[in-house]
């Protein structure tokens, strides 16, 4: 599971527009803390520690310790508003995460032991449906990664959702269906090859 991350913040005590732009223009980005049947929080956060934390990747699954005059709270990161042209940060919304709650969440996938696929071995190649599967999870064990065994698939095998183990609590908000993650494609070298044996086979047969 994650680990949280500590990121500082600091009070604002005004909202609305004039006081997020004083605090952009002092190198800092405006914040609000909600959830958990408490009142809203408005606070800033240093813009290169943000960054920071932003270049790391995983930012809207990964919870942080926000310390606010010394004391501490769990959160995740539900929403954040970009610079459409620089993409500098100018907004984030931190959702607080209480004891036995549940949060939806986009949790990425990472495959493993790919040296050790058949499939991969042959020549075919790895087609990434979803690199990230949303799931419900407990707010308070936000998994980090799931991972996926590529050892045992050949070409044109798939893996689906049913097939995966996912961990304890967590589950599928696409409930409806049994959706693909990912597949092993058939090079195109064998694609032809197959495609040939089968114009032989119904030319053959025509013979008969």
């Amino acid at each position: 599971m994650a680990q949280a991350l500590t990121l500082n913040v600091q009070s604002r005590e005004k909202a609305g527009k004039g006081s997020a732009r004083a605090a952009r223009r002092e190198g800092l980005v405006p914040a609000v803390v909600y959830g958990a049947k408490k009142a809203p929080v408005t606070v800033t956060i240093k813009r290169n520690e943000l960054v920071a934390i932003l270049n790391r990747g995983g930012f809207l699954s990964h919870q942080f310790e926000l310390v606010l005059d010394g004391k501490k709270e769990r959160v995740l990161p539900r929403d954040i508003q970009l610079h459409p042209v620089t993409d500098v940060p100018l907004h984030v919304d931190f959702l607080r995460l209480s004891k036995g709650s549940k949060v939806t969440v986009e949790v990425p996938v990472h495959f493993l032991n790919e040296s050790k696929c058949p499939g991969l071995k042959r020549g075919g190649v790895l087609n990434v449906v979803r690199h990230e599967i949303e799931l419900s999870v407990p707010a308070s064990d936000i998994p980090e990664s799931i991972e996926i065994d590529l050892s045992g698939l050949d070409v044109n095998d798939s893996v689906k959702i049913s097939t995966v183990t996912l961990p304890a609590g967590c589950e599928p908000t696409i409930t409806d269906r049994d959706f693909t993650i990912a597949t092993i494609a058939a090079p195109s070298a064998l694609r032809s090859e197959e495609g040939g044996a089968s114009a032989d086979d119904e030319e053959g047969s025509s013979e008969d």
